[in-house]
């Protein structure tokens, strides 16, 4: 059975059993979270689920995709489930008093409509979303490497932790992560399509981060759509590894330095949205009344999928898939949760 947007990897057979997938779920997100907290010298907070519309803290993602929105009766008005958090997180870094060198990270969930359902994206999100206070100083790519790398040791940890309580689980994951940016792969890779360059890149990295993501290279395109209003698209990327099961790149965390006031007026220039800056967030950043921060969102169920060497994110989250898709996944080994 062919069906559209679905990958079955041939001789595919779950690891684990119904009940040691779920164990093993709770065992990958309790690992990364409190790995990812000792690295980065975060402190867990509370998160919204929605948000109001004309305060600007939603994340717009690539511009194009609808959120889910409904009135609730007290308010008069109505509200957006968020996305993500890539702007909240910044204010309430400012709200809570925040230091530089620490952070926050939230339990974050999102519904997102209009994604495309295959082995990789589901409706519904969630992740470990982060953000931490930086300093002028730290502003650099070298900041941006060296949180990748911690977030490396993170997801490196995470696997050992799995591994060693599932013998049939694999230490796939490399220890060290490389770097490249989006105009040096496509430089590397003219004729290939941006996912194409990140499957090669993949591939021969086994764990890369893609950086430079948002603005027009060389051909006149980016490399990825990325919002005007929370990374700076010269300080920011993906972390991608390769993934044996599939035999594709699959990207566990989408992150960077955030923009500053100087980076916030010309990406919303360079994207047509400068009515954008008469937004409360918006006017905050501008008129320097939020801190400087970096962070970024790590898929919790990619994490899972990848650490319990699924072939399908519906194996360890619980979503809602279009008949053919649970058809063809159940005849090939595939139990979506």
């Amino acid at each position: 059975m062919s069906v559209r947007n679905l990958s079955l990897p041939e001789h595919y057979f779950s690891k684990l059993d119904i009940m040691e997938t779920e164990i093993a779920i709770k065992l990958a997100k309790d690992t990364f979270e409190r790995e990812l907290a000792r690295y980065l010298e975060l402190t867990r907070v509370s998160a919204p689920l929605f948000v109001q519309p004309e305060t600007g803290l939603n994340d717009d993602l690539n511009g194009v995709e609808r959120p889910v929105q409904f009135d609730i009766l007290d308010l008069g008005s109505d509200v957006q489930i968020v996305h993500s958090l890539a702007k909240w997180k910044r204010l309430a870094l400012a709200r809570y008093g925040f230091a530089p060198g620490t952070g926050l990270y939230t339990d974050m969930n999102a519904i997102r409509r209009d994604e495309v359902l295959d082995n990789l994206h589901s409706v519904y999100v969630d992740q470990w979303d982060w953000e931490k206070v930086i300093t002028r100083e730290q502003r650099c790519a070298e900041t941006l490497k060296d949180t990748v790398r911690q977030i490396m040791k993170a997801l490196c940890k995470t696997q050992e932790t799995l591994a060693n309580q599932f013998s049939c689980l694999e230490r796939y994951l490399p220890e060290q992560i490389s770097f490249v940016t989006s105009q040096q792969l496509e430089d590397e890779y003219p004729a290939l399509s941006p996912k194409a360059r990140e499957d090669a890149a993949a591939k021969k990295y086994g764990a890369v981060f893609i950086m430079q993501i948002g603005g027009a290279l060389k051909s006149g395109k980016p490399h990825d759509g990325r919002a005007p209003d929370y990374d700076d698209w010269s300080l920011n990327g993906d972390i991608i590894i390769w993934y044996p099961v599939l035999g594709r790149a699959l990207e566990l965390s989408s992150m960077g330095i955030r923009v500053d006031a100087d980076a916030l007026r010309r990406q919303l220039e360079i994207s047509g949205h400068t009515e954008r800056a008469s937004m409360p967030f918006h006017k905050m950043l501008l008129e320097g009344r939020l801190p400087l921060t970096m962070g970024g969102g790590v898929g919790q169920s990619r994490i899972c999928m990848a650490m319990l060497q699924k072939a399908h994110i519906g194996e360890v989250q619980a979503s809602v898939w279009p008949e053919d898709m649970r058809d063809a996944c159940e005849a090939s080994g595939i139990h979506l949760l």
